[in-house]
This record gives C-alpha cells, sequence and structure tokens, in this order.
C-alpha cells in the first residue's frame, strides 16, 4: 500500500466527517505528519482541492493540531473568522500513543475557551482523530 491509499480506518472516517460535494473545506495545520490518504479522500468527496486562503467564508475548517503547537484556543478563534454561520471546523489530533497526542480535556477546554461546543470525536485515520467543534445553538450561559 502506497502512502496515499486509504487503509479502513480512513475511509471510515471519511464516512463519519459527513464531507459532501460542493463544499468549500479550508485546511490549516498542514504539515509533513499529516495523512495524505486521509486528505486525499477528502478532497475526493468534495470533489474539490482543500483551500489554504479563502477570500471567502468556508464551510468547514479542517485543523491538524499537535501538543506542541501554537496556543490551541487563539487558532480556533481565527478559524472561527472563516467559516460561514453554519460552519463548522474539524480538530484533527495524533491519536493516543502518536507522538504530538492532544489529551481529550485539553480539546474540550480549548473548545470552550474558544465559545465552540465539541459535538463528537471519531477515529478518521490509522494515526488521527477527527474532534469536531460547532458554534453552540444558544446563548452562554
Amino acid at each position: 500500500m502506497t502512502a496515499a491509499e486509504p487503509d479502513a480506518s480512513t475511509a471510515k472516517g471519511i464516512e463519519h466527517l459527513g464531507l459532501s460535494e460542493g463544499l468549500l473545506v479550508e485546511e490549516l495545520g498542514w504539515d509533513d505528519d499529516v495523512d495524505q490518504a486521509l486528505r486525499e479522500s477528502i478532497m475526493d468527496a468534495i470533489d474539490a482541492d482543500l483551500v489554504e486562503e479563502s477570500d471567502h467564508a468556508v464551510d468547514v475548517v479542517l485543523l491538524w493540531w499537535r501538543l506542541d503547537d501554537d496556543d490551541l484556543v487563539d487558532v480556533l478563534v481565527d478559524a472561527l473568522t472563516d467559516l460561514t454561520g453554519k460552519g463548522f471546523i474539524w480538530l484533527l489530533t495524533p491519536k493516543i500513543g502518536r507522538p504530538g497526542h492532544v489529551p481529550q480535556a485539553d480539546v474540550a477546554e480549548g473548545a470552550v475557551a474558544a465559545g465552540l461546543s465539541l459535538t463528537s470525536t471519531a477515529t478518521v485515520s490509522k494515526d488521527w482523530a477527527a474532534h469536531k467543534l460547532v458554534r453552540p445553538k444558544g446563548p452562554r450561559r
């Protein structure tokens, strides 16, 4: 299997992301360690390339994040400025036992501090997990 061929966990992960043709997806945090097969599967699902910087509001932000990256809250707040009102963020973090793993508590804490809600978490490839972050539906208490 080449590096760009999806494995079974990637194929199942793509289904969980719920991405479809026509969505505008911005990618942030890309580095050499990302899952290329997952990226290609996402581009196949949306039938377009991922954008690095958009002049238009995007439907989804795909954010690759590792424990030693910059402040998570700052990056999440910055990512919100690019989203449509109904847009959401898929925060991709290395799975447990992988270099750069981000504890689930850190993800949840960062989401709340950025004014977001963590709605679901799923394994999307052999090495990466995805956490769906959305704007809360109602006002915060």
